[in-house]
């Protein structure tokens, strides 16, 4: 008799484990597109808060946030039909308004979307860069502060016109006399291009992000605003202190020690804008993107 009953529970297990495979597998038929649906949404969640974390535009949208879903959530609860109304209709110019906020950000975005290393072939000479690190420390050494960009898939005339142009190949003498604090080009960015300097006194625009170091003067802003808008590397040398920084992506990487600096540009260009955000021991992280 029990033999009886464990044959049959046996075999009653079986079709209930079959019709679990059918109802997963019709499930997942039906249903995949939802889940492709959810990654792309989450993924792209994820990489705006990337993008707006830290900025004064992200305390805006922080704060319309909590007002809309506060009165959304009370509209619903109470069964205020006005409210509900005017929310649907106030959610058009909220489109536009961000759209206008967050303006620096969503070009930044766009310019590191076609930057990226499907249509990125730019690539700064190694010689160059060991030519430009021993300049930086020259400088450092001396106190005197410097500001270069280092021009990736993006291009830089229209930063460069603001400027001088040279077309010269790079050098530590043209470099330490460009920044010297007698010369009319020293205030302002160099910018380099496969291992030539193209331009320098270019302005470059400010970045408006609230920084935890107040210490941080306009050359390092400068850097983190030229980085916001294209996918160029930034490297600052500071007038006060002589650090060394980098600039990425609008981050920017403090008092960074000369070989720290170059295996961290080696990170950036190997892997590529947007791929590698740790910050090298050593530094200090200060305006995170």
């Amino acid at each position: 008799m029990i033999l009886l009953l464990r044959n049959e529970s046996a075999r009653a297990i079986v079709p209930t484990q079959q019709q679990a495979r059918n109802g997963m597998w019709y499930f997942l038929s039906e249903h995949w597109r939802d889940g492709v649906e959810i990654l792309i949404l989450a993924a792209l969640a994820y990489h705006g808060y990337l993008f707006f974390r830290a900025t004064r535009g992200a305390r805006i949208l922080t704060g319309l946030l909590v007002l809309l879903l506060s009165l959304a959530l009370i509209s619903v609860l109470l069964e205020l039909s006005v409210i509900s109304g005017l929310l649907q209709r106030f959610s058009v110019f909220l489109a536009i308004a961000l759209v206008i906020i967050f303006q620096p950000e969503l070009r930044r975005m766009f310019a590191e979307l076609g930057s990226s290393r499907l249509f990125s072939f730019n690539r700064p000479d190694p010689e160059a860069l060991d030519v430009l690190m021993e300049a930086m420390q020259q400088l450092s050494a001396h106190r005197r502060g410097a500001l270069f960009a280092l021009k990736r898939g993006i291009d830089l005339t229209p930063f460069a016109e603001s400027g001088v142009e040279l077309d010269a190949v790079i050098s530590i003498e043209l470099i330490t006399t460009i920044f010297h604090p007698k010369t009319s080009l020293h205030d302002g960015g160099v910018i380099i291009d496969q291992g030539r300097v193209t331009a320098a006194g270019c302005v470059f625009p400010v970045s408006q992000k609230d920084l935890l170091d107040r210490a941080i003067g306009l050359r390092h802003r400068a850097g983190m605003g030229v980085t916001e808008e294209t996918d160029a590397i930034a490297l600052v040398v500071s007038e006060e202190s002589g650090a060394l920084s980098l600039c990425h992506q609008g981050r920017l990487e403090h008092d960074l020690e000369p070989e720290a600096l170059r295996r961290r540009i080696n990170e950036i260009l190997n892997e590529g804008a947007g791929a590698q955000t740790t910050t090298t021991e050593g530094s200090h992280e200060l305006g995170p993107a």
